[in-house]
């Protein structure tokens, strides 16, 4: 070290009185803004050095207080997660109880108008069986239960008692292959019998296909069954088709569309009305435009006029022909005696209204002055009618008008003459 300042001893020296100027100048001058050089420079110098000291205070003081405050969050916030499920398991309580209470009251409701003598039941458990469709319910023998009763909702028939035991009862629901009712449609009061699909969704059979059932008609229970009393829900009509003897009904059970929970048994049944369709929970409101003002232009209608028939097909058109003929000849269809003389419908009927056709001049001789060769008139054959009331063309037939009137048949063919016989040759006898 001392060898390298001994060796530029100058230049150091040089270099020191250079800075020391210079700092003198800085001290003595300054900027526009009436700030000395030395303390601008001072300044930038040392910022970035008192900022990363700054930062890296600020970070250690942050990491030692998020620590120790952190540890209060964490408990504050498991403590309002827990308060948070409570609530959540409370509102939950509270809107089962609610609609506890719905039904109750829609139960109670439908107690008080039904003639039929009940009892409240709840739903506990659901019987084994992969293929069966049954529930038990808390109410058995000790509350006058008995097998075979009915079971049913506000809403239709749910099922019957198959079981009764002292403190439960099982139910046989609607959609159980083995389970059947009596039924019959609320519209056209057509008798059925519901089965089971072994699904959400049951059937009606023995329905003759004659018999007339619309989709989204209501089925009631029809009393044939002495189980369920007659006036009961049962379902909507989802599916019909045609089968090969019986139609093929799908019916959408009404009583278990909810999942009931609370349902009612029927101890003593009464029979009751099967309400009418104008009774039923009326559909949306659908827009219908005013009626259309009369013509007041238009002439009006003679009251006294009469009707003018309505011609649809061929057959009609055909009919009102046969009757047109049948009252022109005075012929009334039906009663005329077996072997007396059918009407003619080859006979023309002019049209109403209509004048009688003309008489045709007679065909004359020529007249004087003229040439004599024999003129030809037309014969035409009556018009005539085939089977399907359809008019035939009339066949035409010339010849001279002097010559005699040729015979026609009926099909306005010229009779002709049968031919003269051939005079037969004379025998010549052999020479012996």
């Amino acid at each position: 070290m001392d060898t390298l300042l001994n060796r530029y001893r100058s230049i150091t020296v040089l270099l020191l009185v250079i800075v020391g100027q210079l700092v003198l100048l800085a001290y003595q001058v300054k900027n526009e803004n009436d700030v000395r050089f030395i303390r601008v420079w001072a300044v930038s110098a040392v910022t970035p050095i008192a900022k990363v000291v700054e930062d890296s205070r600020t970070a250690v003081v942050g990491v030692f207080g998020n620590y120790f405050a952190l540890q209060n969050v964490r408990a504050e916030n498991r403590r309002m997660r827990l308060d948070n499920e409570k609530l959540k398991l409370d509102n939950q309580f509270l809107r089962s109880e609610l609609a506890t209470a719905d039904r109750a009251k829609a139960l109670e409701g439908f107690q008080k108008q039904t003639p039929s003598r009940m009892i409240g039941a709840r739903i506990i458990g659901t019987a084994t069986g992969a293929a069966n469709r049954a529930v038990f319910v808390d109410r058995g023998s000790t509350s006058g239960v008995e097998k075979g009763m009915p079971v049913v909702t506000p809403d239709g028939i749910v099922g019957k008692i198959t079981s009764s035991y002292p403190t439960a009862s099982q139910v046989q629901l609607i959609t159980d292959p083995g389970f059947a009712a009596g039924v019959i449609s609320q519209k056209n009061r057509v008798h059925g019998v519901l089965k089971g699909l072994g699904y959400a969704s049951c059937r009606v059979d023995y329905v003759q296909n004659e018999e007339k059932v619309e989709t989204g008609e209501m089925f009631f229970t029809s009393g044939d069954d002495r189980v369920f009393p007659k006036g009961l829900a049962v379902g909507r009509v989802k599916v019909v088709k045609s089968g090969p003897s019986f139609k093929d009904i799908t019916v959408d059970p009404s009583g278990l569309q909810n999942g009931p929970e609370e349902v009612l048994i029927i101890v003593q049944g009464v029979h009751q009305t099967i309400p009418d369709m104008q009774t039923q929970a009326a559909s949306p409101t659908i827009y219908i435009g005013p009626q259309v003002p009369p013509d007041k232009s238009a002439a009006p209608a003679d009251p006294n006029a009469p009707a003018k028939p309505l011609l649809i097909t061929d057959a009609d058109r055909l009919r009102e022909k046969y009757k047109s003929v049948g009252d022109a000849q005075h012929h009334v269809f039906g009663e005329g005696l077996p072997g007396s003389k059918p009407p003619d419908f080859n006979m023309k009927i002019p049209a109403p209204g209509a004048a009688p056709p003309m008489p045709k001049p007679p065909v004359t001789g020529a007249p004087a002055g003229t040439s004599q060769t024999p003129l030809k008139h037309t014969v035409v054959a009556p018009p005539t009618v085939d089977q399907f009331g359809n008019l035939v063309k009339p066949r035409i037939a010339t010849q001279p008008s002097g010559a005699a009137p040729r015979k026609l048949d009926e099909f306005g063919q010229p009779i002709m003459p049968a031919p003269k016989p051939r005079p037969k040759p004379p025998v010549v006898p052999q020479n012996q």
